[in-house]
Formats: structure tokens, C-alpha cells, sequence
């Protein structure tokens, strides 16, 4: 049997100084990292944010994806369960630092300190990994997440007007719905989108959760791409020169151009599966209620992919 949970490595830098941090279950007595188990039907990025927030009182956008752990447990029949963590580094973006029964103490330490203190070998993996990430540069990044409208009514039954008006069905605003808690673990607070109704019900949901309004561009919508593909990829150059993290919403003709963008963008020393993501991707003109993230590092010119992460409906 697996067992799925997800955790995070919250970090700061502090008088120039990396600092992670740790936490301690007294139960074990034990330091690792703030995580747990996934909810039913919970997505692996959601549960680490939540986790983090529910254990340390830490509200966290998750950034850069860290290695997993793997290990066995005992299982209540007595064979062995595969337990399977799945981490990300994140930054503080609020919250009081409320303690859970589960864990009594929160601790800030530079990396020799807390390489020292963990008490899982395991564990290690994922600071070395972020370590390594501070040293090149790269660990401070912001996510661009590009997302494919949800699915909506077919073409063939649609009679309320023109294709524009196509609004979802019934499984595609369950998807928007779960757009939310998925895109506020990233927390980006831009929204653009295609004017058309079955995007903007996409993304909707989360731009009134965050309170924000929806940038709509017609150069994002089928028609507008028809009449000149040139505009999406000004839209996608305006977010990147910003550097703010975004969402931007579309049609599956759209994004394989938006995609080769961000793919002569990719770090050499970033996510050496990061320009493979891309390009599956772009194959794929994403599933309908994809997200895929991308993570950079800089703004304008000098911004880079560093990492990519696929979510699938």
C-alpha cells in the first residue's frame, strides 16, 4: 500500500544568510519538515501548503519542487506500507505561527544547523537540494502558471450563440472549483484571460477568491490567435518583463507558441526535467483544466525557467 503525503522546506534569508525551517514532533521527539498526509482526492501541491499552514500556522507559496522521500512503514496488517512524501520549497507570505498539538517548536536555522539537527537521513535530501538551488541563484523564483480552460459544453450542442459563449459543463466547474485551492498554494495575483465565457468560468473562481479582477485579452481567445498569433505571445512577454506571479488562461491552439517562449527561456542549470515538461506539454496543447507551472528566476530579459510542473485534471 502507498501512502501519499506532502510537505514543504519554508525558507528566508536573514542578514544575507539562508535559514530553513524545521519542525519538532515531541511525540517522536523528533526534526524534519512541517508535512502530512493527502486528503481524499487531494492534490500532492494543495496538501503541502495546507500541511505547512496547519502545522506551523505558516501561510506558504510553494516554489521550486524538492526531491521526494520514500521509505517503508509497518502498516496495520503488519506488512510493510511505501510511504511517499512529495516536498517543495515555499516562502512565508503570512500567518501567526500557531503551533498544532503535533508539533511544539518551530525553528529558523542556517543550513549547517539544521543538516545537523534532522533526524532523518532522508530529510537531507531535500535541504541539500534547496541549498544547492540558493547557490546558483535560483531558488528565489515566482510561478507563471498557464492553464487550459476546463471542459465545456461540445461545439455540436452548443445553441446559445456564438462559440465564445460556450460556457463549461458540468465536470468543467468542478475542475475551476479546484483550480482554486491548487492555484492559491502558488499564489499568484495577476489573472489574465481569454475573453471567452468558457475561460473566464475557468478562472473566475479563483480571481474572486483573491479578490482580484480578470484581465481579459482578445488576443488570448481562439479568434483573436487566428487573426494574429502574434499578440498571445506579447501578452505572455508582458507578464514575463513584470516578473509578478500570474495566471494566464487559453485555448489549446494558443499555447504551443506561448510554450516555445518559455522553452529558449529554460535555465541550463535549472530542473533538468524542466525543458521535457515544456515540451510534453506543448504536444499535448495541455489537457483541458491543466495547469502547468512554470517557475523563473528574474524578470525582463535576464528571467529564466528554472522549473516546470504539470497538473492534470
Amino acid at each position: 500500500m502507498r501512502i501519499p503525503a506532502a510537505g514543504t522546506v519554508p525558507w528566508r534569508v536573514r542578514d544575507g544568510e539562508l535559514e530553513v525551517a524545521l519542525v519538532h514532533r515531541p511525540r517522536y521527539d523528533d526534526w524534519s519538515w512541517a508535512k502530512g498526509k493527502l486528503d481524499p482526492g487531494e492534490e500532492w501541491a494543495v496538501a503541502a501548503a495546507r500541511e505547512t499552514d496547519e502545522e506551523t500556522g505558516l501561510r506558504v507559496a510553494l516554489g521550486v519542487p524538492l526531491p521526494d522521500a520514500r521509505y517503508l512503514l509497518l502498516g496495520r496488517a503488519g506488512t510493510p506500507d511505501e510511504k511517499v512524501v512529495r516536498y517543495w520549497a515555499s516562502r512565508v507570505i503570512g500567518g501567526k505561527g500557531r503551533l498544532v498539538n503535533e508539533i511544539d517548536e518551530v525553528a529558523w536555522l542556517g543550513p549547517k544547523a539544521a543538516h545537523d539537527r534532522l533526524d532523518y537521513a532522508r530529510d537531507r535530501d531535500q535541504l541539500l537540494a534547496l541549498v544547492r538551488w540558493h547557490q546558483a541563484g535560483l531558488l528565489d523564483t515566482w510561478p507563471l502558471v498557464l492553464v487550459r480552460h476546463a471542459h465545456a459544453v461540445a461545439r455540436s450542442a452548443w445553441t446559445g450563440g456564438t462559440d465564445a459563449h460556450r460556457p463549461l459543463d458540468r465536470p468543467g466547474r468542478d475542475r475551476a472549483r479546484a483550480l482554486v485551492a491548487l492555484l492559491l498554494a502558488y499564489h499568484p495575483r495577476r489573472v489574465m484571460t481569454s475573453p471567452s465565457e468558457r475561460c473566464v468560468q475557468t478562472v473566475e473562481p479563483y480571481a474572486s477568491a483573491i479578490g482580484k479582477d480578470l484581465r481579459m485579452r482578445d488576443g488570448l481567445s481562439e479568434e483573436g490567435f487566428e487573426a494574429d498569433p502574434s499578440r498571445a505571445t506579447r501578452h505572455l512577454h508582458a507578464l514575463v518583463r513584470r516578473g509578478r506571479p500570474a495566471v494566464l488562461c487559453s485555448h489549446g491552439p494558443v499555447f504551443p507558441g506561448l510554450i516555445d517562449v518559455l522553452a529558449e527561456r529554460v535555465h541550463p542549470e535549472g530542473d533538468a526535467a524542466a525543458a521535457e515538461h515544456l515540451a510534453a506539454a506543448r504536444e499535448d496543447r495541455l489537457e483541458k483544466g491543466e495547469a502547468l507551472v512554470c517557475h523563473l528566476a528574474g524578470t525582463g530579459d535576464d528571467a529564466r525557467v528554472v522549473a516546470v510542473e504539470r497538473h492534470l485534471p
